[in-house]
């Protein structure tokens, strides 16, 4: 049978294709803690290359690392930070925390030991022409030698770059809805082609830099973008959607390819999802806001 309208019925399938569900399942009781044990508003989750899971978050012990399978492995003892955000692990295996009320970095010893500090004394907030003074900031992202780039963030509005040693580079971006401005910059992720993704939450996008700042894409159909992982071996961004309640993978034309979730309590289910990590095995994590826990699914 001949179709009458060939544009339209390609139009339809690639719109189901893009609301292809992922084929992925929960995990229930995944997260193993001590007895006694809670977690608080989980603000971030990292997987470091043993695929152990990172989990910062706003409760009585903020940082907890588990095994792969949820087995507790330990918690930093002495945690220096007002209120947590953003967690990765360094190629070197150190745990970079975001103090987002604190308006500070730190660099820490896999053992919680404090190696660096970036940001004001006295969690005093800089404005967006700070070099080292941020205001509310986010998460991190590892570029090449050593250099690291900081979404800062609720307050002000750009991205910074810094050497290894946490000397400042440069930085970019201001308040606004343009190219190359932001509405809450709140996560970044560098590509293997060391292009840098980062999350415009408020804006409702995700902005592509080179890592001098050059604006070279925008992504606006991709819901509310909260957190961000990139797998390189899928050549696709995982987004935690945080305003619709779920997860989506985007191509790297900014092409939603599969989403997960929806609101609610249950397993599957979001509420405020916040940060999202995805192994070498492709199992995802996804740290909630609202629901107090990290939830991994699986194929």
């Amino acid at each position: 049978m001949k179709l009458r309208f060939p544009g339209l019925a390609f139009a339809v399938a690639q719109c189901l294709v893009a609301q292809s569900p992922l084929a992925v399942h929960s995990v229930e009781n995944w997260a193993k803690l001590p007895a006694g044990w809670n977690l608080g508003e989980c603000s971030g989750v990292a997987v470091d290359k043993q695929d152990n899971v990172w989990v910062f978050n706003r409760g009585s012990h903020p940082v907890i690392e588990f095994d792969r399978n949820g087995k507790f492995l330990k918690s930093f003892a002495e945690v220096p930070v007002v209120s947590s955000h953003g967690i990765r692990v360094g190629p070197d295996g150190s745990v970079w925390l975001i103090d987002v009320a604190g308006h500070k970095l730190l660099k820490m010893s896999p053992d919680g030991k404090v190696l660096m500090i970036i940001g004001a004394n006295g969690n005093a907030a800089g404005d967006n022409e700070s070099k080292e003074a941020f205001n509310r900031p986010t998460n991190i992202a590892f570029g090449p030698n050593g250099v690291f780039f900081v979404s800062d963030g609720y307050v002000n509005s750009r991205v910074v770059k810094f050497d290894a040693d946490g000397k400042f580079l440069k930085k970019w971006g201001s308040k606004g809805k343009g190219d190359g401005q932001f509405d809450l910059v709140h996560d970044v992720v560098l590509d293997k082609l060391g292009r840098l993704i980062v999350a415009d939450r408020s804006n409702d996008r995700i902005q592509v830099f080179d890592q001098e700042g050059k604006f070279l894409a925008k992504w606006d159909q991709v819901g509310t973008p909260w957190g961000l992982d990139y797998v390189a071996r899928e050549d696709a961004v995982y987004v935690a959607d945080g305003k619709n309640d779920r997860v989506v993978k985007v191509d790297m034309q900014g092409k939603v390819i599969g989403t997960l979730g929806g609101h609610g309590k249950a397993l599957g289910k979001f509420d405020y999802p916040h940060s999202i990590a995805v192994d070498s095995t492709g199992a995802i994590y996804v740290a909630e806001i609202r629901n107090w826990r990290v939830q991994k699914f699986v194929k």
